[in-house]
């Protein structure tokens, strides 16, 4: 099963924001910076808050001025029931150095305590020593990039990686405009029209007799059987690339009836891979 709860630590800059954001596309509600004496009570009340919320994540770094010493007694016990889970991000000194050089920001130790770079990161080191010892994946972040770290992250708290991108279908008509959020797009114009068919002018996709009349041409079944080759190759690719949410496009003319066959049929075929997927037709009531 997905944990419940996890803890994001480590070096500031090692790319716990970058870890975070990749909880809360999968579901996560994040908290930042919880103070110490919050997260203890958080987990005596955690059975509570697990009702409404299943999955939770929270950063614990050096910002925090609480005992980590404390906090680790009381989150031993979670650990060993197997629903929390310590991910400890960490990086080489030289490449957390440049990576603040870069960013143009500063350490929060170097004001806090008047320190130099290199000694507030040697500093933070030795202040997150207990949770770098009790953490249950120690991850160094110094080659990663963005995605790379986003797709670890996700592999240590999700089992089914099918989940950790959202895909919406959208059907449209193009004499109302394309939709500007689209990522991939298929034209089914080049099907015939149901609308130049009396009994089904009136009608949409959605109705089993524009389905049947779509879906009887030879053509239409060749062109969504190799739609679905593209859709099923392309899926775990953009999952990979640490992509987290993915739109679908078919348009037609009117966007009422060939388009939102065919997108009702995409969106069931994702729909039985185990994809977390919608549903939207744009235009369907367009004129009524």
């Amino acid at each position: 099963m997905d944990y419940s709860f996890v803890i994001i630590t480590g070096m500031s800059g090692a790319g716990k924001s970058v870890a975070v954001k990749a909880l809360e596309d999968t579901g996560f509600f994040c908290i930042d910076n919880m103070p110490t004496s919050l997260i203890l009570k958080f987990l005596d009340l955690k059975d509570e808050f697990f009702i409404h919320n299943k999955k939770i994540a929270c950063v614990v770094d050096i910002r925090n001025d609480g005992d980590f010493l404390q906090l680790i007694e009381a989150i031993k016990e979670n650990q060993q029931s197997g629903i929390l889970k310590i991910i400890f991000l960490d990086s080489q000194d030289k490449v957390l150095m440049d990576r603040y050089k870069e960013t143009r920001r500063i350490h929060p130790l170097m004001l806090k305590k008047e320190l130099s770079i290199e000694a507030a990161i040697k500093c933070e080191r030795e202040v997150l020593m207990p949770l770098y010892t009790q953490a249950d994946y120690i991850l160094d972040t110094s080659l990663f990039s963005t995605s790379q770290l986003k797709d670890r992250i996700l592999s240590y708290v999700v089992n089914d990686k099918k989940k950790v991108m959202s895909i919406e279908v959208v059907s449209f008509g193009y004499k109302f405009g394309i939709p500007t959020d689209v990522d991939l797009m298929f034209d089914v114009r080049c099907l015939k029209n149901p609308f130049y068919i009396k009994e089904l002018k009136h009608l949409t996709g959605n109705d089993e007799a524009v389905k049947e009349f779509v879906f009887s041409q030879d053509t239409a079944e060749q062109l969504f059987e190799r739609q679905i080759s593209l859709i099923d190759f392309s899926l775990p690719l953009y999952i990979k690339e640490g992509k987290s949410h993915l739109t679908i496009g078919y348009g037609c003319t009117g966007g009422k009836h060939r388009s939102v066959s065919f997108a009702n049929a995409m969106h069931n075929h994702i729909k039985q891979q185990g994809y977390v997927v919608n549903v939207h037709h744009r235009d369907i009531n367009r004129g009524k």
